[in-house]
């Protein structure tokens, strides 16, 4: 039987299971569907004066597209990082590690997480867990964000995850504290992301006060890690206890709105599967979107060129709606007329 507690056979299941159908929220949306954008019929450009450029982090990118955090430690998982990463290099995409705790406790994976011969210019967040940042000196982890070329780092809450996981990490104390450490010593923008269950204003307003500028909102509605570590339970209370979380958190396009009015450059990721459902967020006020599940997907069905093509069918769909929306720029899209649903609009802060 696989070692429920290996870092390695860890990152084996999560892209075996990520890749299938059965880890997804059962009852609960991201609620981008009740985003309504209005049709304008008289936008009043050509197609090709749509900019859908924006920037983000310090770089321009092509489109608001990020390739969001997967993997790492394996030698699947470098393939399909590097691939990616060629990729969103080639159409001017950003795209996230997965967290690079296999790296620093095992140097001898480091090389699955190196992207940067094969995307020289992409633009590259490194990541590694809360915990593990808070056990870690400052010079350690820029060393982590130097190794591999990165340009920010998201330092990753998984709250729910890690207490459903086997050998999962129970203290999650100091959180803040970690927050304006990195913020205060890093050289590359610290990015606070959840992993599928969404941030509330509440805990916005705590990181605006550390000092962070930058969040990934990884809200419900897509992957639950919950339920990924439901399938990976060593014991009939774990295996029950993942199971009756399983559809916990805030959708993303909830989280979206709570985090309004912050001065916070918002990234949308949990459960965007297309690009419609990135110009709803980007609508919401996220400056990019971000698709994890079905690249990987697209990945496995076509390979790099399977990945190309569906990426370059998000990239034409934002661009698309932009121009039925009457938006030259990203900057008008995040102001274009919508429509709510009500169950999206109470969560309105």
């Amino acid at each position: 039987m696989a070692d429920r507690f290996d870092i390695s056979q860890r990152k084996k299941d999560h892209i075996a299971l990520c890749a299938g159908d059965n880890v997804g929220f059962r009852e609960k949306t991201t609620l981008l569907h009740q985003v309504q954008l209005v049709h304008n019929a008289l936008p009043e450009m050509h197609a090709d004066d749509v900019d859908s450029s924006v920037k983000l982090l310090g770089k321009t990118l092509t489109a608001p597209v990020v390739i969001s955090a997967m993997t790492g430690g394996t030698e699947e998982a470098a393939k399909i990082n590097q691939e990616l990463a060629q990729v969103a290099d080639e159409l001017g995409l950003a795209i996230g590690l997965g967290s690079q705790r296999a790296m620093f406790e095992r140097p001898e994976t480091a090389w699955t997480f190196k992207v940067r011969e094969q995307a020289p210019n992409v633009l590259l967040f490194g990541n590694l867990g809360l915990v593990q940042a808070r056990q870690m000196t400052s010079a350690q982890i820029e060393d982590l964000c130097g190794d591999v070329g990165a340009d920010a780092l998201c330092v990753h809450l998984n709250p729910a995850m890690e207490i459903v996981q086997p050998g999962g990490d129970r203290d999650f104390s100091g959180g803040l504290d970690v927050f304006r450490r990195l913020v205060a010593e890093l050289s590359v923008p610290v990015i606070a992301k959840e992993t599928g269950c969404g941030l509330s204003r509440a805990v916005g307003e705590q990181l605006v006060a550390a000092g962070v500028r930058h969040v990934d909102v990884s809200g419900a509605g897509g992957t639950s890690w919950v339920a990924v570590e439901a399938h990976r339970a060593v014991t009939p209370e774990a295996k029950a206890l993942a199971e009756e979380l399983w559809d916990w958190g805030i959708p993303t396009g909830a989280s979206v709105l709570q985090l309004q009015g912050l001065g916070l450059q918002i990234i949308a990721t949990g459960g965007l599967r297309r690009g419609s459902d990135v110009a709803r967020a980007v609508a919401l006020g996220a400056t990019a979107g971000g698709l994890a599940a079905p690249v990987l997907k697209a990945h496995r069905a076509g390979g790099i060129d399977g990945a190309r093509t569906f990426l370059q069918q998000v990239i034409a769909t934002v661009r698309s709606l932009m121009l039925l929306t009457g938006s030259r720029t990203v900057a008008e899209l995040q102001q274009a007329e919508r429509i709510l649903g009500p169950e999206l609009d109470r969560w309105r802060a």
